[in-house]
């Protein structure tokens, strides 16, 4: 099967510049001395800024060419694995975070309720994706939809709707011109 994301993990970091990393930092209420997970976390490019304040860090993908880079930088844990079944107990995280790639999740509801049950009880989930509602993310779904990359973009609202049916409270804590971030607590 081809994988778009095997393809672009060479240049990745170089195109595609990590969130600003003192927003992540308040919307995950860090620090904290539990561990962390960067679901969809790539090469580890957003999960680097985020090691010193955390007890712990994994990112876990199912490109191992991305996943090369985020070994690469050797603070961080990279584990292969599909976020509609994560290898981990039940409540191992205190942060989760989802950083522009809950569209590429073949199984969204699958990955929310994963998300939820290795979610610890008084944790918080962080999702950051692009805003379907703005025009140039309508150009980005199409040129993805065109690419076949299998995305499937939510609204900010549906996407809140799937975290609270995990019995997550989720509300949309920002937006900006092309992404809103949502906030889920357990």
């Amino acid at each position: 099967m081809f994988d778009h994301f095997d393809i672009l993990a060479p240049v990745y970091e170089r195109v595609i510049a990590p969130p600003e990393p003192t927003r992540l930092k308040t919307l995950l209420r860090l620090p904290t001395d539990g561990w962390l997970l960067d679901a969809g976390g790539g090469t580890g490019r957003v999960a680097a800024t985020l090691r010193p304040f955390v007890g712990g860090l994994i990112v876990g993908d199912l490109s191992l060419r991305m996943l090369q880079h985020a070994r690469d930088k050797q603070t961080l844990h990279a584990v292969r694995a599909q976020v509609q079944r994560l290898p981990f107990a039940d409540g191992f995280f205190s942060r989760i975070l989802v950083v522009d790639a809950l569209h590429h999740f073949c199984d969204q509801p699958a990955a929310a309720r994963e998300l939820a049950r290795v979610l610890a009880p008084g944790g918080r989930l962080v999702i950051e994706e692009p805003d379907i509602h703005r025009p140039a993310v309508k150009l980005v779904a199409l040129a993805e939809r065109m690419a076949l990359m299998g995305s499937t973009f939510l609204t900010p609202e549906g996407v809140c709707d799937m975290l609270t049916a995990q019995g997550l409270h989720a509300h949309i804590a920002d937006r900006d011109r092309f992404s809103a971030w949502i906030v889920a607590d357990k």
